[in-house]
């Protein structure tokens, strides 16, 4: 049987919340995630923020978001500028208001075909 190879995480624990970010623990690290550069976690509930999964030694995973993340981006966010704009929670709502208005502006004869 192999033994996990020195340095490597195995376990992630959220240790903080805070209205700028979150702090997580990996082993002995503690690393903090800014929402401005993991902006699909601001709009997030605290319980799936909660539920981050450690798959891999350097692979994290939030189910209830489907976010997936590298450890290395997390230490290193400036090798990957690339963030996205869109928030997740944010484009169900807009999705959710905009089925709302179409619901309240059919008539009453809509028929559903066509």
């Amino acid at each position: 049987m192999k033994s996990k190879q020195r340095g490597m995480p195995t376990s992630v624990e959220v240790t903080n919340i805070s209205r700028h970010g979150f702090w997580i623990l990996l082993e002995q690290d503690e690393l903090f995630l800014p929402f401005a550069e993991f902006p699909w976690f601001e709009a997030a509930p605290v319980s799936a923020i909660l539920k981050v999964q450690m798959p891999g030694p350097e692979h994290l995973y939030c189910p209830d978001l489907d976010v997936d993340l590298t450890v290395e981006s997390i230490r290193y966010p400036e090798k990957y500028p690339l963030v996205s704009k869109s928030m997740p929670n944010q484009r169900f709502e807009s999705d959710i208001q905009q089925q709302k208005i179409r619901r309240s502006t059919r008539s009453p004869a809509w028929s559903g075909s066509g």
